[in-house]
């Protein structure tokens, strides 16, 4: 199908998604017929994944994949006997079951309705399908569609007091009235859109073209699954919109039948850079096409054994509740890419094969950071998240601005907040939000120009679309605080994981002084942003495009659904939040507004690196002063740092049998604690001024742990990073601030930087520093020699068992040492949203744990060497991790397998494994 055949088919059909009205309805006299019609757009509660116009099949409602439910809501206002009739296409039997219910009363269930073949899927194959006959009293009721499998696709329902349906399709007509109350306002849209061209001029006089996208709206459930479900409705354009006219030119309309995502352009504004996917089962790739249309040419390719790796990693029929079938097949995806200033590009992309942490299912797939040069050749991967990282552009100082995901003892939907590297993966820096909880995500982030402390992205949810509010972010302000966070347009927020907020209080914005952020009032008490009254309908904006400090490109829906496949236009608005609109399509939503033009080259900066370091695949840490940032700390408490890795679990460690899933886990690890594995790579020392300087592996997920004397932790580092291959890098102490600097300045050179660089190594009684962390292996002894006699099945002093008998995922002590609280720890899923706030030293580990505290006071006569206090409280400073690896069956049914609960080595934890298959 074209472009032009499917814009007119979803120009005549998509217009439904505009009105969410409860009910339309015809009521005559008492001994008139009554009719009530509900359309699938009038639908209040569904499937994130149904569709009421699917322009694919006729404007029909579909239910995309399997095992789902439509809901309506209505009004009776006469007490009659009702009969409910379905219009609906299927080309094989799918049954459903209808439930009606009024408010109040006892719901009356129909199973196997509306299982019949009607000869295809297509409107010329509707039939209508009467349910029953009710004697319906006055009151509100809801009428519920439900499929355990597929569903038939959707007309409309009829509930008349006529036992006979009609004949045809009689939704035609309100379909049509629809339409034309859509269409009422072009007029003035048109004569605003010069307005707004005109504007445009006068703030750009070198601007004579905005590139743009037209593309339909993702339907995406999270913000950073567009490629996996939201890439639905195909059909495209890479468009420039005339200035002086308002015409609108293609430039690649030879690749109309496919989507793209998401584009930028080049220093001289010659050419665009732009992810496309051609369709369903395929992957975005990089694409290249010259700003007149010319030198057309993809710059990526899937690699070599791409089909096999879908033949591997596929999950249709296993898990294909989340999209249609056949959208994702674990294919690698290339995205988000931006022109570096000394060649090549930077994008997004799958080709790491990470699946996401609170991902059960294992279908929800990371993307982290690549680069390539400029023909595409020599791919290199910057970084190595366990989650998503996404939209990278290039700031004016040459640095990679991108929105970072990740929880390491954080809440799992809350901490996407906007991070910079160097080109070449260096200096990996926090820029803003990493221990905000609202908004959830900073996405789609661009530097203001001339500013570099200032910035405009959205304020979106966790799920599903990352569309929202429009920030402006100053970075002076302390970025771990909403005070450097102003709200361009605060009459929508998002202050919870899903959809959005509208705040009643609207009260105007308060500037401080002169060169200080602008504050919302509302903000800063705090009243109003309390995810309450959530809604899924616009105001909504993505894409924001800084022309200035005061005025922004943005694609912009007003008022309707989120998911309104021709819901969004481009538009201007100021940093008062008054817009104006510059472009829209009745057919499809726009995206990516960008002026072109020329812009200067930014510089390339770069970070010292040590070949022979590089060549070994390590890094070097210089640590000035640890003590700056812990505060209640004496000097000379901390004696090591325990450097640590968290692990992305790859699709290779993916199970194909049931039971192994707990708390979102695919396959599990710990119970009501952190959902990645962690690994030990060793300790070093920490000089008496507080400095350190060691190694650290490359491209890996490295945090520390301070430590006192006795290898207890005082303060953990919440946060990952990512060290490229001989990268020399300082920070200054822990958890500080960008603008700090070491207390000790009467030194110009730190102790630890005297000597040459430690290599972790081995806490006592350990073989080596590098290895896993097993409950089983390394507490469950501890246990069996000093605890097990007084605390097992038959004998359980104070009620306390902590005998080492397996459970169905763990083993019995390990469930009662968690269930009795024995020490406070993060569930990363509990709550999810949030609980990323900075807590100060001793506030989790051995130092506040209430077991070993009440060892350390002395517990009767157990008297532990230092080799085993040490296996505890490195257990305890991990989190209560239970399982030192993402192989093997875990779950207790499989206790005969050979493959069942295998003990870890560190050795696997640092490769991508060999598929484990059933």
């Amino acid at each position: 199908m074209t472009l032009v055949r499917q814009i007119t088919a979803v120009f005549s059909v998509a217009v439904l998604l505009l009105v969410f009205c409860t009910y339309c309805f015809t009521v005559h006299a008492a001994n008139e017929e009554i009719s009530i019609q509900l359309l699938p757009v009038d639908s209040k509660e569904t499937n994130l994944h149904f569709v009421p116009v699917e322009p694919e099949w006729d404007g029909l409602g579909v239910l995309h994949g399997p095992a789902g439910e439509v809901v309506w809501h209505w009004n009776i206002e006469e007490e009659r006997d009702y009969h409910i009739h379905v219009l609906y296409a299927s080309g094989q039997p799918r049954p459903c079951e209808f439930v009606l219910k009024k408010v109040g009363e006892k719901e009356i269930v129909k199973e196997d309705v509306l299982g019949e073949r009607t000869g295809g899927f297509y409107a010329r194959h509707l039939r209508w399908s009467k349910i029953d006959t009710f004697p319906l009293t006055s009151g509100k009721y809801s009428l519920t569609i439900s499929a355990q499998h597929y569903m038939p696709h959707l007309r409309g329902i009829l509930i008349t007091t006529n036992p006979t349906p009609p004949t045809g399709d009689i939704f035609l007509p309100e379909i049509e009235k629809r339409k034309a109350r859509e269409s009422r306002d072009w007029g003035a849209y048109e004569k605003d859109a010069v307005d707004t061209r005109r504007r445009l001029k006068e703030l750009l006089p070198d601007v004579s073209s905005i590139l743009f996208i037209k593309r339909a709206t993702f339907q995406s459930s999270h913000y950073y699954t567009d490629f996996i479900d939201g890439s639905c409705f195909f059909g495209t354009e890479l468009c420039l919109l005339s200035l002086d006219d308002g015409t609108v030119k293609s430039l690649v309309p030879e690749l109309r039948e496919g989507l793209i995502g998401r584009c930028n352009l080049s220093y001289d504004g010659t050419k665009v850079i732009f992810d496309y996917k051609r369709r369903l089962g395929e992957g975005y790739r990089i694409w290249e096409v010259g700003i007149d249309g010319t030198g057309l040419r993809q710059l990526t390719f899937p690699p070599d054994d791409e089909e096999q790796r879908i033949k591997t990693y596929n999950l249709a029929g296993t898990y294909t509740h989340y999209t249609s079938p056949g959208a994702y097949t674990h294919h690698t995806d290339d995205m988000h890419p931006s022109y570096l200033p000394a060649g090549g590009f930077i994008f997004a992309s799958t080709r790491c094969e990470y699946g996401i942490l609170c991902d059960g299912p294992d279908y929800l797939t990371a993307s982290v950071l690549y680069r390539a040069d400029q023909n595409g050749n020599n791919l290199e991967k910057l970084s190595n998240n366990s989650v998503s990282e996404s939209c990278p552009t290039v700031m004016e100082d040459g640095r990679i601005l991108y929105t970072r995901w990740e929880y390491v003892d954080n809440g799992s939907v809350t901490n996407k907040g906007l991070w910079a590297i160097n080109p070449d993966g260096t200096a990996s820096v926090e820029v803003y939000g990493a221990n905000i909880a609202f908004p959830s995500v900073f996405n789609v982030a661009r530097q203001i120009p001339g500013n570099p402390t200032q910035f405009v992205c959205i304020g979106a949810p966790h799920m599903p679309l990352g569309v929202g509010t429009v920030l402006s972010v100053d970075t002076r302000i302390d970025r771990r605080t909403v005070q450097g966070v102003r709200y361009v347009t605060p009459e929508v927020d998002q202050q919870h994981q899903s959809f959005w907020s509208k705040p009643e209080d609207k009260q105007p914005f308060v500037r401080l002084f002169e060169h200080e952020t602008v504050l919302d009032r509302c903000i800063q008490e705090d009243k109003s942003r309390d995810g309450k009254g959530n809604t899924s309908t616009g105001p909504l904006f993505m894409d924001p495009f800084p022309i200035g400090e005061h005025h922004f490109l943005v694609s912009y829906n007003p008022s309707k659904p989120w998911k309104e496949i021709a819901g969004y236009g481009v538009y201007l608005i100021d940093d008062t939040g008054e817009r104006f609109p510059l472009f829209r399509d009745s057919a499809v939503s726009a995206w990516c507004p960008i002026p072109v033009r020329t812009t200067a080259l930014p510089g390339v900066p770069q970070a010292p690196r040590d070949t022979e370091l590089a060549a070994r695949n390590l890094a070097r840490l210089i640590v000035t002063d640890v003590y700056v940032g812990m505060d209640g700390v004496e000097r000379g408490t901390i004696k090591y740092l325990r450097v640590n890795e968290h692990v992305p679990r790859p699709w290779s460690a993916r199970r194909r049998w049931e039971g192994d899933m707990f708390d979102q886990q695919h396959s599990v690890i710990t119970k009501n604690t952190h959902l990645g594995l962690k690994v030990q790579h060793g300790i070093v020392p920490v000089e008496q001024d507080g400095s350190a300087h060691f190694v650290v592996p490359a491209d890996k997920n490295i945090f520390l742990q301070a430590l006192d004397e006795n290898y207890r932790e005082v303060q953990r580092e919440r946060t990952f990073v990512n060290f490229r291959p001989g990268e020399i890098r300082s920070c200054v102490g822990c958890h500080e601030q960008s603008f700090e600097t070491p207390r000790h300045l009467d030194r110009t050179i730190p102790l630890a930087l005297r000597r040459e660089f430690d290599v972790p190594g081995p806490q006592p009684g350990e073989r080596s520093g590098s290895r896993a962390i097993s409950y089983f292996e390394d507490v469950q002894p501890v246990l069996d020699r000093h605890c097990v006699q007084c605390h097992n099945h038959g004998k359980m002093d104070g009620g306390i068992n902590l005998s080492g008998t397996l459970t169905e995922l763990f083993n019995v002590s390990y469930e009662t040492l968690m269930g009795a609280k024995s020490f406070p720890v993060i569930g990363e899923n509990h709550p999810k949203a949030g609980n990323n706030h900075y807590m100060p030293p001793y506030s989790f580990g051995s130092h506040a744990s209430r077991l070993i505290k009440l060892l350390d006071a002395g517990h009767y006569d157990v008297k532990m060497p230092i080799e085993d206090w040490i296996r505890l409280t490195t257990w305890v400073d991990s989190n209560g991790q239970y399982y030192g690896t993402y192989l093997g069956r875990k779950n207790l049914k499989y206790k005969d397998y050979p493959d069942f609960r295998p003990i870890p080595t560190f050795e696997e934890t640092q490769m991508n494994y060999t598929a484990t298959r059933q």
